[in-house]
This record gives C-alpha cells, structure tokens and sequence, in this order.
C-alpha cells in the first residue's frame, strides 16, 4: 500500500475510533502485534486457506455481539454457545487465536485480550494474501456473555439484499460496507451445499439463479452436481481465490458470484453503485481506493460493540471465561 494510502488509513482511524487506539500494547506488551503476525504467518505456511478462515472468523466475531471474542468460546457440556449456532457452521482458526494467546500469555500475562487477537491475526490474513496493510486500534476487551441465540441476526447467503443491507445497517454498516466487507470473499471457499438452492432449485419459475452467467452455470453445476457431496468446496472467488484483489467484484458484476449474497449485491441499485465506482469504465483511473476503502471498513467493522476500559476481562484461555 502506498504511503499516501497509508496515511488516509491512519487518518480514518484516527478519527473514527476513539475508544481503541493504534499501538495500545506498545508500552505492556510491546511485542504483541509481532507475536500474532509471527503465528498467523506460520500457520498460512502449514495451511494456506488459514487467512480466510480468520478473516471469517473476525467478520463472525463482531457482527454477532460486536468485537469482543464471544465466538471463542467453547462448551461442550451445554452446547449453548454463540459458535454452537449452525449460522457459525464451518469456522475455524480457533486453533491460531489459542497459540497467539499462549505465547502471549508467557511473555505478557493478563494483558492482551482475545478480541484484539482475533482482528490483529484478521488484518495479518489480508496482509499475507496480497491485501491492504493497515493499522488495527486495540484495546478490546473480551466479554463475558456468549449465547447461542444471539447468532441468530448473522447474515446468510439466502437473505435477498434488502434483509442484508438492514442487517448491516443495525450495526452501524452502510451500504458501501456491506460491498467491501461481502468482498472479503476474494479469498476462501465455500460448500456446495450453500449452492443447492441456488443451482437446482432456486424458485417455481426457474430451476437456477437467473442472475448467474449462463457460461459459469454448467460450470459450477459441474463442480457442486445435483445430489452430490454437498461437503465439496470450491473457491469463492472464480480465477482468483487465493489472493486478496477486486476480481471478485469484477466477477459479481459479469454473474459469475458463486454464492447468492455475493450476487445479490449487483442487483440493487445502491449497492451496485459501489461496486461500479470500483470498476466501472472510469473507477481503476479515477474512481476510489478499492484497498484503502477495504481497510477502512475493517476498521468500523472492527469497532462494533468493542468492550474497553475496566468493562469486560483479559481472558487467560480464549475459549473459555476467567
């Protein structure tokens, strides 16, 4: 990312999030962020679909109870919590948040939350993908309620565009983010079975989406075929999905979203517009930042509900409350 880009980033964040704030463990911690990166690094090398993951597993955190770890937290005993909900269904990266965690615990006991750990290692995927860098403000502490119900707002892949847009808009996202944030899927994959409806019995009076390419239609019926494995994964990004860049909007744009949410993003005016101004005939010359628009939407996202000063804990296990 360029310095001027860079700079505007800072700014935003500078600006926008008052109750967090950049560098807040450089005094009690001073190798947290490094820690986190260093982690995240070395579990994208043993498994390069890590940085999807926890970037899904930072958008599932926040977008539930906001920002403060509630998805962490595990209890077989009950089964009644938030990443208990079938919304949840497919998370991982839990495994990465706990290793962070333990390292620093061992140099840093008490001090750095789980909720900061989790949108720290989240920027680190978009990095290590060919993303945006960007400044994370921290400071989050971790909550102490995680409740299976309250998943029950996440967005889902059937949800027509209005529902998605209101969703968003109840917590504090417009319509831009809702664009730039649903782009995050540049990067991951998805199961057939969220394509089943979509493929095989989308409404009475089409068998498919009508909005997908006829092109990509026998394409992705090939991959995700009428009663087959629904555990099969593919890309959700066609041509481009190991590495964070705007193909994935130039793809909803042409009808060739893999999944319906994506899709639905270029049938409504607003939210068309957005992805117009990053891709139209003028927008890669002269229209927005697609990267630094990406990272500022992060930034809100990641300021939704957060838990600062004495409200909340540090937890001394991530999946569980002190």
């Amino acid at each position: 990312m360029s310095w001027a880009v860079a700079f505007v980033v800072c700014l935003f964040i500078s600006t926008s999030t008052a109750q967090l704030q950049v560098g807040f463990y450089q005094n009690s911690c001073p190798n947290a962020e490094s820690v986190v990166a260093s982690v995240v690094r070395q579990a994208t090398l043993s498994d390069p679909t890590i940085p999807a993951a926890l970037l899904r597993l930072h958008f599932h955190d926040c977008i539930v109870q906001g920002c403060e770890g509630s998805i962490l937290i595990q209890s077989p005993a009950t089964g009644n919590q938030e990443k208990d909900s079938s919304n949840h269904a497919g998370l991982r990266g839990f495994d990465v948040i706990d290793n962070a965690k333990a390292q620093l615990e061992s140099q840093c006991p008490g001090i750095v939350s789980c909720a900061d750990i989790v949108a720290l290692a989240a920027r680190d995927a978009i990095t290590l993908t060919q993303g945006p860098q960007y400044d994370v403000p921290t400071g989050r502490r971790d909550g102490r309620v995680s409740n299976i119900a309250d998943a029950n707002s996440m967005p889902q892949v059937r949800d027509s565009i209005n529902v998605l847009k209101s969703k968003f808009a109840a917590k504090g996202l417009s319509d831009k983010d809702l664009v730039l944030l649903s782009a995050a899927h540049t990067i991951g994959t998805t199961a057939c079975f969220f394509l089943e409806n979509r493929l095989y019995s989308f409404s009475t009076n089409s068998q498919s989406d009508p909005s997908i390419n006829p092109s990509f239609l026998p394409e992705l019926q090939a991959q995700c075929p009428q009663n087959g494995n629904v555990n099969v994964r593919i890309p959700l990004d066609r041509g481009s999905g190991n590495i964070f860049d705007i193909q994935i909007l130039r793809n909803i744009r042409s009808g060739f979203a893999v999944i319906e949410s994506d899709a639905a993003l270029y049938q409504d005016d607003s939210t068309r517009a957005v992805v117009d101004s990053y891709i139209g005939l003028f927008g890669n010359l002269f229209g927005p930042s697609f990267e630094q628009d990406f990272a500022e939407s992060m930034v809100r996202m990641g300021s939704i509900g957060v838990r600062t000063g004495s409200d909340g804990e540090i937890r001394r296990v991530c999946s569980a409350f002190n």
